[in-house]
């Protein structure tokens, strides 16, 4: 007779609380992609999320942290929250990652509330919601390549034919204030943004007219395309002009001067002399530069030309782009309030996400899980916080979406 006694005791030495804990949700990253140089894809692709951690079971297994977020952008990226215009992190550095959104931690299992008394406790602890935010993001740097050359070569209508960008275009000097921004993504899936600076003149380093202004936009270029009339439709040579326009980046920054640059022969579509196109070349085989003739009235070797920038681009440093005086990395700062307390209509409301991790917690079914809602609102300071708003046995307390009725 003894012997089902003792299988009923090894039963029971084996039921108790074995619940897991859950894994932590992931944590969402900004990270600085080299090979990334506008923000161009974020136009089709605007919500991004960690991983979910798995759920706990039981025999205590733990639940698998979920995956982080990694979110890939070029560098000179400044991430701002959205409802405050806060900046939360500076992406200037090569190789830099900052931290944006926290995931939420995991729930933990019936093991962690055992007691000598309750070896079997009916509740657990859920894991935390993953936290939301809208920001914005902005790029620092004005551009990857910069159209350069006398005014009226055709840097306007080169813009306009392989960006979305409507710069005005018109025969007349100085048309172009300030640059106008395009995007260009070409047929691979490259993208960069190209500027085209307002004509630069002789004296610009000296100041005439715009000129610093403007070379000031030239210097925070990679890439410079020198855009030469080719026809000469006002009576310019060419070659000339390109000198001319070499020398007052020289005369501005020694950094202007050596910076890569790509011929582009402009106005194909109009030459009238070959003489013109001969020089060209020679000057390009003189100087060891890339030479492309193109019709940016026509379209006429704009796709070979913009393909080939894109792969160029790839091989210019990034960090001439940023001024390394203005890099500054700001850290994210926790901006939740734990818990309000408010009275509504003569009921005392508690919210806020404290609250609400407690109420994620409680099995209002369960007498030991009641107790733990107790010690939660003292422990958070939430029993003070009813007591300084006058709180009265029998007062009617709504926390969250649970209402109950205050003794002290």
């Amino acid at each position: 007779m003894e012997q089902p006694l003792l299988d009923v005791k090894n039963m029971l030495q084996q039921v108790g609380p074995d619940g897991g804990d859950g894994g932590k949700g992931g944590d969402v990253y900004f990270i600085v992609d080299p090979d990334s140089n506008t923000l161009i894809d974020f136009r089709f692709n605007k919500k991004f999320k960690a991983q979910n951690g798995e759920n706990g079971r039981g025999s205590n297994c733990y639940g698998k942290s979920g995956e982080d977020c990694y979110i890939k952008v070029p560098l000179g990226t400044v991430v701002k929250d959205f409802k405050t215009g806060k900046v939360l992190v500076d992406l200037s550095e090569k190789g830099q990652k900052e931290l944006v959104l926290k995931g939420g931690k995991g729930g933990k299992g019936n093991t962690h509330f055992a007691t000598s008394t309750r070896q079997a406790p009916n509740f657990s602890i859920d894991g935390e919601k993953g936290k939301e935010k809208e920001v914005i993001l902005e790029l620092k740097s004005l551009a990857d390549v910069g159209l350069v050359g006398f005014p009226n070569v055709g840097k306007s209508t080169i813009l306009s034919k392989v960006t979305a960008a409507t710069p005005k275009i018109a025969d007349y000097h100085f048309t172009t204030i300030d640059p106008n921004l395009g995007v260009v993504k070409t047929e691979h899936g490259d993208s960069f943004v190209i500027a085209d600076i307002p004509g630069i003149i002789e004296g610009a380093s000296e100041g005439t007219g715009l000129g610093i202004q403007f070379l000031r936009h030239v210097e925070r270029t990679r890439l410079l395309l020198h855009v030469l009339d080719v026809a000469g439709t006002e009576g310019r040579n060419p070659v000339e002009d390109f000198h001319k326009i070499n020398e007052e980046l020289k005369k501005y920054s020694e950094k202007l001067a050596n910076r890569k640059q790509l011929i582009v022969a402009n106005k194909m579509d109009s030459v009238q002399d070959e003489t013109n196109i001969q020089e060209i070349e020679k000057l390009a085989q003189e100087n060891g530069l890339e030479l492309y003739k193109i019709s940016a009235a026509t379209g006429e070797g704009l796709r070979e030309l913009f393909n080939h920038v894109a792969e160029v681009i790839k091989t210019l440093p990034k960090e001439e782009i940023i001024d390394i005086d203005d890099r500054i990395v700001y850290t994210l700062e926790e901006e939740e309030t734990p818990f309000t307390v408010e009275i509504v209509k003569g009921e005392f409301v508690v919210q806020g996400p404290a609250a609400e991790r407690i109420m994620r917690r409680i099995n209002v079914e369960d007498n030991e899980s009641f107790a733990y809602l107790q010690r939660s609102l003292k422990k958070l300071g939430i029993d003070d916080a009813l007591r300084e708003k006058g709180i009265k046995d029998g007062d009617s307390v709504r926390l969250v979406d649970w209402e109950f009725e205050w003794y002290d």
